[in-house]
């Protein structure tokens, strides 16, 4: 970018340039961001009357395009300039146009003093930096290819397979000879020892197999000629029946002879050596009913519920598939909890729970240390539970040995809180970790981490944000739900991209804090529960007294304890939009939407399901505000009549039916939020048919083919979202098909590719994958965790304890 910068300063451009860094200068804001930059930028253009090949076309509308941020500082302009996807360049311009790059270390010394809380002639400040860790291990180069780590990593090792026969071979032999279940050897025996017997054997036990099939049949059971395969060297594993015994087979036979990336990935994500896993989610209020009330609760635990459902079943067909079944090889599941004494009528006080429809997946809740009665009784928010997480990791690793009688395969983190137990644990047992963030709060809050003292009291980033650092650099893999999740899109940052370089001034300066280019991620959506959300015209499958039901809730019933508002004409277009009322949900946003636009009024009414009708039933300050702006709103654009707000908690069962119930009145979805990480409810909404409006930040801008099979809209313009909703009615009501059309195309594209078993199969084809690598590789990853545990101890234990302090003392 200093080649366009230089550019810029030897053309026509440069007094432009200089009237711009001006008018920067004059504006109050001392950091602007992106959207602050463009508005400047097109305000800059109006004013001085600047030809449309100024504002579009220049080098200078290019240099505007690609600034990420501004700060300001004397006289000079500090300009952060993300040209691509996962890398910034940061440049000083001072007033006569003189350019200096900086380091990440002036960047970082340059916020701090934005904030008036850090000098550097104090002391210097600890610098975190995980770049060393990554040099021993391969490292994507195309930032197209982030999120694709799988692909990479068997590419990769195919190269090596091939460049060095003999050595992987032997870690193949030796990976093999490693499986086992409760003491019963699996794959292979002491019959075959070196890497010549294993290739002249597997081809040995190809030609018993073919000879088999021709005489008998493919379908043929194990158990038949298992006692000729054992001679040959096999052990149970490779299959179920004689035919898929030779596939698994042949493709072994074809990566010994020419390795080939998909050859790999197949054989290694047939081997059977995952059937006990854990799913980890410590802040509680988890369970199967009643507890979807909390603000923070409620997606996590409908996720990671529908996850252990999906992978119990998924190992059950691996274990048949390999032919395991015989040997009573029973998989089983574990969503690690927080068991709560005070569970205000929930099963949450239950120290083990069955998972509904499962044979061997359980909730198994293990309760905080009680350093202080008063609050360990009680559900504790996320943000406050820092302190607590080293213990219970230690009482929690007793229970999860005592459950499965021995020790995991894979221990899956769920949340900031989740990855550090993950890693705490898995460090521990020396498992195979892996994380999946949902949200990370960092992106969620603007300037968090910069102003990180001012919100301490309330959120405790300082722990968050550390507890982040450590969890993802010590994942063995990471799934992300998109791929913006990671390195975000083109004009916007992702969610761990903004780890890589950021500080928490008199804290930590953080230099290099995640591997974007890592093969470690993956981009593994997660699915719909389609026992729950089906489409709505599948009426055999609904439950006419549910229809009926939730049809009255939705418009017609009386209820002040659970229902505000009256609807004057129940038969105009149902705009639905269901979701916890806090902040980011932008719920309010939605019905402010509503009350601006008299057109909307007209034709729609507005039925919220959001959280609860009254301050004094909340104990979450965010909902509180959020309750009381809603109120207010109603009010002052007067919808009475025009909205209705259930404060309802509803089943999975209800919720499903609910959506369709608004598709059954040709209604809309409108998911508002300022920010969506994914978006579980805009696929529970496309699934069951109805038309459906999201967000372009986040999640929904990868769900949605915009147009296409949804709408995208930007929360920020009222009057635009207003305009798309008033658009999609004009057309149905010209069109009679139109509403239909979106409506099929929603539903394909959730069939097509946000399932849970495309979910469970990538995820345990990564685990097993990564597994392989961590073996075969060699990878000495003591360096890492050693740095790890020091950044622990050193920096979160300390404040962890603090406010424990602070806790005890209420």
């Amino acid at each position: 970018m200093s080649e366009l910068l230089q550019s810029i300063i030897n053309s026509e451009d440069k007094n432009d340039l200089r009237s711009l860094m001006s008018e920067i200068r004059a504006n109050e804001k001392q950091y602007l961001l992106r959207n602050d930059i463009l508005n400047l930028y097109n305000e800059f253009c109006h004013k001085y009357q600047k030809k449309s090949e100024l504002s579009q076309n220049s080098n200078l509308s290019k240099l505007i395009y690609y600034t990420q941020e501004i700060i300001q500082e004397d006289s000079n302009l500090c300009f952060i300039i993300r040209s691509k996807i996962a890398s910034q360049e940061v440049y000083r311009l001072t007033p006569d146009l003189s350019i200096e790059s900086m380091s990440v270390q002036e960047l970082l010394d340059t916020r701090d003093r934005l904030v008036n809380c850090y000098h550097p002639n104090e002391g210097n400040l600890l610098e975190i930096d995980f770049a060393p860790f990554y040099d021993y291990s391969p490292v994507i180069r195309d930032p197209k290819n982030i999120g694709k780590g799988v692909e990479f990593l068997n590419r990769y090792l195919s190269s090596k397979l091939f460049a060095e026969p003999k050595q992987w071979l032997e870690s193949l032999l030796n990976f093999l000879q490693l499986h086992q279940y409760n003491g019963i050897q699996l794959l292979i025996n002491d019959r075959i020892q070196t890497q010549q017997q294993l290739s002249e054997q597997v081809k040995s036990a190809i030609a018993f197999i073919n000879n088999l099939i021709n005489t008998r049949a493919g379908e043929e059971p194990y158990e038949q000629f298992r006692f000729q395969l054992q001679m040959i060297g096999f052990e149970p594993g490779w299959g179920n029946t004689a035919a898929r015994v030779l596939e698994t087979l042949n493709i072994l036979d074809e990566l010994i002879d020419s390795p080939a990336p998909q050859n790999l990935e197949e054989f290694i994500s047939r081997i059977p050596m995952i059937f006990r896993i854990v799913l980890v989610s410590p802040h509680g209020w988890f369970g199967q009913e009643g507890v979807l009330g909390r603000p923070d609760t409620g997606g996590q635990v409908v996720y990671v519920l529908d996850q252990a459902k999906n992978l119990e079943a998924q190992l059950k067909e691996d274990v048949e598939l390999a032919g395991l079944s015989g040997l009573n090889v029973i998989p089983k599941v574990i969503i690690l909890s927080r068991l709560i004494p005070n569970s205000e009528g929930t099963l949450c006080n239950q120290r083990l729970e069955k998972i509904y429809g499962t044979e061997n997946a359980w909730i198994l809740r293990v309760p905080f240390r009680e350093f202080n009665p008063n609050m360990t009784q009680n559900w504790i928010s996320r943000f406050e539970i820092w302190s607590y997480l080293e213990t219970y990791a230690i009482d929690a690793e007793r229970q999860l040995l005592a459950e499965f009688q021995g020790r995991p395969d894979l221990i899956v983190g769920n949340y900031s809180d989740g990855n550090l137990v993950a890693f705490l644990l898995s460090r521990k047992m020396k498992v195979t970790q892996c994380n999946i963030a949902h949200a990370l709060e960092k992106s969620k809050y603007l300037f968090s981490n910069l102003y990180w003292q001012d919100l301490e009291d309330k959120y405790h980033f300082s722990m968050q944000f550390t507890a982040d650092l450590l969890a993802m650099n010590a994942a063995n893999f990471i799934i992300s739900s998109t791929y913006q999740e990671i390195v975000g899109t083109p004009d916007s940052i992702g969610q761990y991209e903004s780890y890589k370089c950021f500080t928490m001034p008199d804290l930590y300066h953080v230099v290099n804090g995640i591997e974007l280019f890592s093969p470690k991620f993956n981009v593994v959506p997660p699915g719909v529960s389609e026992s729950y959300y089906f489409p709505y015209s599948r009426n055999q499958e609904r439950v006419e007294s549910d229809r009926r039901r939730l049809e009255e809730i939705l418009f017609t019933l009386e209820d002040s304890t659970q229902i505000y508002g009256k609807l004057d004409d129940s038969s105009k277009y149902p705009i639905f939009s269901m979701a916890r009322l806090d902040r980011i949900k932008n719920i309010t946003g939605l019905a402010e939407c509503f009350g601006q636009s008299q057109e909307l009024q007209k034709c729609c009414n507005l039925i919220l399901v959001a959280g609860k009708l009254r301050v004094e039933e909340s104990d979450d300050s965010e909902e509180r505000d959020e309750i009381i702006k809603l109120y207010h709103i109603i009010d002052k654009y007067d919808l009475h009549g025009k909205i209705r707000w259930l404060g309802v908690r509803l089943s999975k069962t209800d919720s499903g039916e609910i959506y369709r119930v608004i598709a059954d009145h040709q209604g809309i979805f409108v998911q508002p939020a300022l920010f969506e990480a994914f978006g579980l409810t805009i696929l529970e909404a496309m699934i069951s048919g109805l038309p459906t409006f999201a967000t372009q930040f986040g999640g929904p801008l990868e769900i949605i083919q915009n147009g296409v099979n949804g709408f995208l809209i930007n929360p920020t313009n009222l009057e635009e979202i207003a305009n798309k909703i008033l658009e999609f009615i004009n057309k149905c009501q010209q069109n009679s098909n139109y509403w239909q059309e979106i409506s099929r195309s929603g539903i394909q594209r959730v069939y097509s590719s946000y399932t849970w078993k495309i979910h469970t199969n990538k995820l345990l084809s990564l685990a097993r994958i990564y597994g392989f690598w961590n073996f075969t590789s060699k990878q000495n990853r003591e360096d890492l965790l050693r740095y790890i545990e020091a950044l622990f101890y050193l920096i979160y234990k300390p404040r962890a304890q603090a406010l424990l302090q602070q806790h005890n003392s209420r």
